[in-house]
């Protein structure tokens, strides 16, 4: 790599750091899951109780609890959460980017790999969900890494401690979610292409067997590093509730959930869509590059074919689960670029894709700055709808000027630059996005979002001494609580939380409130939520909330 070369890189990684740390520190968890997840890191934090995640006073199965040992790791090292929760993303995003740089750079030149990079930090799915604190940042760079290390044996090797750092990798990423496994898949393409020796595919020797044999123990002994001491420790205890919390996570989070799916279900066809929408602009370049990929086919050339390979057996086996959610297939993206890194630096030269660059810069500025227009000028009434159910009514201005004003750059930028520099012109557009959303909306939006300034307003209300009671509560509820706070059960029924409730406020009226939502036809037959007996706190998440002591029940709660 040349002097020049080195300085692109730098700016790059420059660009990409303030890209997705823009924000950083100014703003707590969103929904959804940001809270949840918090919540439970800060619970083990607090607790000392790394083998089984809590929620509140019930146990939480949905995940492995690797990401939450990440997070409590990051508050840690931080010291306070607010800096802390974001700080796995940002780190996860930076390490996604340098591995997809890297791998093009070994695989094809500097040049490749830094168009490879570029291509993920530009697809907006990539940022948007870099800039939250869930498990899908995480576990998109462990799947990077194992997908990184395994191209680097497979078509550079052999590298067989490389192999042995995919196959660990992949193995940690199903202690962050069970799809971690992933990266695997790589090995039924590379295994049929090995059939065909004229795909050119590296010569990795004979008499490995051990070899490749020690990959798929390092698989089960990252998972075991977890798994044989929290079922050791849930066969101990024996209770009901750890062998239902071992079902529950091994079996019906995982299997179940992918063969037979209780919600988010689409159509086999959901994430051709979802490519084509959330990765733009990078995925305007599909309609020139099948014939790059047509071609590499044609000349055997296994480094395009065989992250593409993977890439789409990703897509396709979440296709076949009826239940999709849109960041499912994140993990192929690294791949898709990687696939498309030596045909990309010709593509944004060629004139017909610059002008389809250009028109999305140039579309996305003009109506960016139109939407913030019609907020400032009082006619876009969704919007506000939107803010006034979330509490954030207040904040109406200023996200039109948010919006006038990214809309305003991208649109000039698109003007003077011209198609000839569409790419420098969507890079203006997508940075000052990005970095308005996280320097502009973030602190907007944060106070209802987070359900901050509701806890706040509950703890005004009731006093500094006063015990609350949370009733069909949210994760930011009792994340965000103030003071002496309990709660009855997560996924408990309303009405069993009720009759809990009733009963802890009658043993001490005058020192406990509860604090719950808008009440629900049928279910809330034994209370009365209005002006004469509860206090209306504010409005959070599309809820209104009261303040309510022992007055507010009329009959007892069955």
């Amino acid at each position: 790599m040349n002097a020049a070369e080195r300085r692109q890189w730098q700016w790059f990684f420059l660009v990409a750091l303030v890209v997705l740390a823009a924000g950083f520190g100014l703003r707590d968890p969103w929904p959804a899951d940001e809270p949840r997840f918090a919540l439970v890191a800060r619970q083990m934090f607090d607790s000392g109780n790394w083998l089984f995640p809590h929620r509140g006073i019930e146990l939480y199965a949905d995940k492995p609890p690797l990401y939450f040992w990440i997070l409590a790791g990051a508050r840690a090292l931080v010291g306070n959460w607010r800096w802390s929760f974001l700080l796995p993303s940002l780190l996860a995003g930076m390490g996604v980017l340098w591995l997809v740089c890297d791998l093009g750079r070994r695989l094809w030149n500097p040049r490749a790999g830094l168009y490879a990079g570029m291509a993920v930090l530009c697809a907006v799915q990539f940022v948007y969900q870099f800039k939250r604190a869930q498990i899908d940042p995480s576990l998109v760079f462990a799947t990077t890494l194992s997908l990184y290390g395994l191209c680097r044996h497979l078509l550079l090797g052999p590298r067989w401690r490389w192999f042995w750092i995919a196959c660990f990798a992949a193995g940690a990423g199903v202690v962050l979610k069970g799809v971690g496994f992933l990266p695997l898949l790589i090995l039924l393409p590379y295994a049929a292409m090995r059939l065909a020796p004229w795909l050119g595919l590296a010569d990795l020797g004979r008499g490995n067997a051990w070899r490749w044999a020690l990959g798929l123990v390092l698989v089960f002994v990252a998972i075991a590093l977890w798994l044989v001491p929290m079922l050791i420790a849930a066969h101990a205890d024996a209770t009901p509730e750890h062998r239902a919390y071992v079902h529950d996570l091994l079996f019906r989070q995982t299997l179940e959930r992918y063969a037979d799916p209780w919600h988010h279900q689409k159509p086999f066809w959901y994430f051709g869509q979802i490519a084509l929408l959330f990765w733009a602009p990078f995925s305007l370049a599909f309609f020139w590059l099948w014939r790059n990929w047509r071609d590499a086919w044609r000349a055997r050339d296994a480094r395009v074919w065989l992250p593409l390979a993977w890439g789409l057996l990703v897509v396709l086996f979440f296709s076949f689960s009826a239940g999709k959610r849109d960041m499912y297939i994140l993990p192929a993206l690294p791949a898709f670029a990687v696939a498309a890194a030596p045909f990309l630096p010709a593509l944004c030269e060629r004139r017909g894709f610059r002008w389809m660059l250009w028109g999305f810069a140039f579309g996305l500025g003009l109506l960016l700055f139109g939407l913030g227009a019609s907020v400032l000028l009082g006619h876009a009434r969704f919007l506000d709808n939107l803010l006034d159910d979330r509490g954030a009514d207040a904040a109406v201005h200023g996200l039109g000027l948010f919006l006038l004003g990214a809309g305003s750059l991208g649109t000039l930028a698109a003007l003077v630059l011209r198609p000839a520099r569409a790419v420098a012109a969507t890079a203006v557009l997508l940075i000052a996005l990005w970095c308005g959303y996280g320097l502009v909306v973030y602190p907007l939006l944060d106070g209802s979002s987070s359900a901050r300034e509701l806890m706040q307003a509950a703890r005004r209300s009731a006093g500094p001494e006063t015990a609350i009671g949370l009733v069909d509560w949210k994760e930011q509820d009792l994340l965000q609580a103030i003071g002496p706070t309990v709660e009855f059960g997560f996924s408990a029924a309303r009405a069993q939380q009720l009759q809990r409730a009733q009963a802890w406020l009658a043993a001490e009226p005058e020192q406990r409130r509860i604090l719950l939502p808008d009440p629900e036809t049928g279910t809330d037959a034994c209370l009365r939520l209005d002006e004469v007996h509860a206090q209306r706190i504010g409005k959070s998440n599309r809820r209104d909330w009261w303040l309510a002591g022992t007055g507010a029940f009329v009959a007892p709660c069955q």
